[in-house]
């Protein structure tokens, strides 16, 4: 038998995700509409896209290289995504050449795709 992989947020940053919340965090404080849970699902979604986008170009962002790169970071696009908490949107990182093509967010979807976790 298989042990699941366990992830642990440490508390300190629960409690730094908590902070605009009162003492005692109400469902909607967490779940709502402008709820902790679609601030961090937008945080999350849009660093990962980042990511995606410095895999595909080679190189992390703000980093300077001795060779010339013919394919640059060209700013942002907007999206709004459809989820359970509301409408989310995200700012989608872009390239020059256009040839960046989103896992995360699959261009012209409007719902994320479910995660699946095995």
């Amino acid at each position: 038998m298989t042990k699941k992989k366990q992830t642990t947020i440490r508390p300190e940053v629960l409690d730094e995700l908590l902070q605009g919340c009162s003492a005692l965090p109400t469902q909607e404080d967490l779940f709502g509409p402008e709820g902790v849970i679609k601030q961090l699902s937008k945080a999350l979604m849009e660093r990962c896209l980042e990511a995606e986008l410095s895999t595909h170009l080679g190189y992390e962002k703000h980093e300077r290289g001795t060779e010339e790169k013919t394919n640059l970071r060209n700013g942002f696009s907007r999206k709004t995504l459809k989820s359970e908490q509301g409408p989310v949107e995200l700012a989608i990182p872009r390239d020059r050449e256009g040839s960046y093509d989103p896992l995360l967010v699959k261009k012209y979807a409007r719902e994320p795709d479910r995660l699946q976790c095995a």
